[in-house]
């Protein structure tokens, strides 16, 4: 649901139309996830951070242990009173200021967004939606944010710490590019695959496709793969009944030991552990 810190009805935005928000700000006592959206219209909090009382008094429904997130310039509200000493990020244009007028955050500029436990945000609007489907996968798993993905025609995933600006995100006319080296990995992720095996995909030597495969998706090629990767065993964990051992092999990690690795440093749990969460009778 929506709501606003005002009594329902329309809300102006500077994109001439107005919304219809059926919902005070009483409605925030009820929530379990309070997602922030971007404005440029934040007054005081964007030029001091300090909030109206009016904000102020709406945010205080929010119960203690709700998860808040916010998307692009939204983090100013959770800047001021939620995100001292914590890391946050915000879109690249505004995190000079933001950083000056909230020095006790950890401000990251490079990533698209910052998964903190109880408090996520995002870069721009855009890295809004791959938080909002962060979010998505991890309260319901890869299979329903995929869904919801391909029915919003948008990728599926990019990790928090991609790249916010990338150097060539639309290629020069004529100059070659990643994609086919890509497609080509993804048929392939049960492959042990080697850097030299990608760049020969799109003739170039393992130098020119290192740089221009992090010019274009905004990480290496290796951080690539361990991505997709993790997702083909979130995927295989979720829709199958394959054991550890196999899963670890079909997804490209070899062993279970090297999954169960690399599931801990991104979802924080072993992979009997996501399996028992997101697939009813699962082992």
């Amino acid at each position: 649901m929506t709501c606003s810190i005002r009594p329902p009805g329309p809300v102006e935005t500077d994109a001439d139309f107005a919304i219809h928000v059926a919902h005070g700000p009483e409605a925030l006592a009820t929530a379990d996830t309070v997602i922030v959206p971007a404005s440029y219209e934040l007054g005081p909090v964007f030029e001091e951070g300090v909030l109206t009382d009016e904000l102020a008094a709406a945010l205080a429904h929010i119960r203690p242990g709700t998860r808040l997130a916010s998307i692009c310039t939204g983090v100013y509200v959770l800047a001021a009173g939620h995100l001292d000493g914590r890391p946050a990020t915000t879109h690249w244009a505004d995190a000079e200021h933001f950083q000056r007028i909230f020095p006790k955050v950890r401000v990251d500029a490079d990533v698209l967004f910052i998964d903190d436990g109880d408090v996520l945000t995002s870069a721009g609007v855009a890295a809004g939606i791959d938080l909002c489907l962060h979010m998505v996968r991890r309260d319901h798993g890869a299979a329903v944010a995929n869904e919801v993905a391909r029915r919003t025609v948008v990728p599926p995933h990019r990790g928090g710490g991609q790249a916010q600006y990338i150097q060539r995100p639309v290629p020069e006319p004529q100059l070659a590019t990643t994609t086919a080296a890509r497609a080509w990995a993804l048929g392939r992720l049960h492959e042990p695959l080697q850097l030299r095996d990608m760049a020969e995909q799109e003739s170039m030597s393992v130098r020119t496709f290192t740089r221009r495969f992090r010019e274009e998706v905004g990480v290496s090629p290796g951080q690539w793969l361990t991505q997709q990767r993790v997702e083909r065993a979130r995927h295989l964990l979720e829709s199958t009944g394959l054991s550890v051992d196999q899963v670890a092999r079909d997804a490209g990690f070899g062993t279970a030991q090297s999954m169960r690795q690399h599931l801990q440093a991104v979802l924080g749990v072993t992979p009997t552990a996501y399996r028992r969460t997101f697939r009813a009778g699962g082992v």
